[in-house]
């Protein structure tokens, strides 16, 4: 990490969550255009990718970023459901644009389609599912910044960050990571300082996981509700007789 400059150099903390999440482990596949980032190969096959350079990368995205004079006209894109959570947070903290889930046809290059943009810098986080932004990006001239892995086809792509775009943890820790750049190099954020921003709200999680964590946070929340020392339970009101009611007297039947 010579050629970054010792203001952006990451941190030991950065580096033990870059390797916690398996950023750097890659595919046994190779394509020629990402071997420069391959930092050696495993005994089972696996490609290892060199954290420096993706550093490197990464820092050269948030400048892009930063660079776009209104956020908004970042568009941040993910089909996979892994990745729909870390884009939708990405455009909340960094005001940009997003599309999470299914991409639509012509979003790019029809101008009656009702979900019609012109952004001027695309983030894509796996060109693989992402293909047909990438098209119509390509057609209309957007440049695109994109998290590659080593198999991953690198055409139409402008700025490549490599990293294991496969793995759940893998890319929300990285737009994390992207977003906190690019809140420094605005200003908006001291370097010096921490986020605030956990890197948990970037994550994906799955439906059963969040019920549980919100019964768990219920359960919590009844708990430290709760009686002080020294009081009693309200006293409960004792049952009042019911006074017997005299008989109504008989009459006798004129018919019998």
């Amino acid at each position: 990490m010579s050629h970054i400059p010792a203001c952006l150099q990451p941190t030991e903390e950065d580096i033990e969550r870059l390797l916690a999440c398996l950023v750097h482990t890659g595919h046994r596949n190779c394509v020629p255009q990402m071997q420069r980032y391959v930092y050696s190969r495993r005994a089972d096959g696996m490609h290892i990718i060199h954290l420096g350079r993706m550093w490197e990368k990464l820092m050269f995205a948030a400048r892009l970023i930063a660079a776009v004079k209104n956020p908004a006209d970042v568009c941040a894109i993910s089909t996979r459901t892994y990745g729909e959570r870390a884009v939708l947070k990405f455009a909340r903290y960094t005001g940009a644009n997003f599309c999470a889930g299914r991409f639509t046809p012509g979003t790019f290059t029809n101008q009656i389609q009702k979900n019609y943009m012109e952004p001027k810098l695309l983030v894509v986080c796996d060109p693989r599912a992402d293909k047909q932004a990438l098209i119509e990006a390509s057609l209309v001239n957007i440049p695109v910044i994109a998290f590659c892995n080593v198999d991953t086809p690198t055409r139409f792509v402008d700025c490549v960050i490599p990293c294991n775009n496969r793995n759940r943890n893998a890319l929300p820790i990285l737009l994390w990571m992207l977003a906190r750049e690019v809140l420094r190099m605005r200003g908006e954020l001291v370097r010096d300082a921490k986020w605030d921003v956990m890197p948990d709200l970037f994550q994906y999680r799955e439906p059963e996981e969040e019920e549980v964590a919100k019964v768990a946070e219920e359960e919590k929340t009844s708990e430290t509700v709760s009686a002080p020392w020294g009081t009693t339970s309200a006293p409960t009101e004792e049952a009042v007789p019911v006074e017997a009611q005299p008989e109504a007297p008989k009459q006798d039947n004129p018919w019998a």
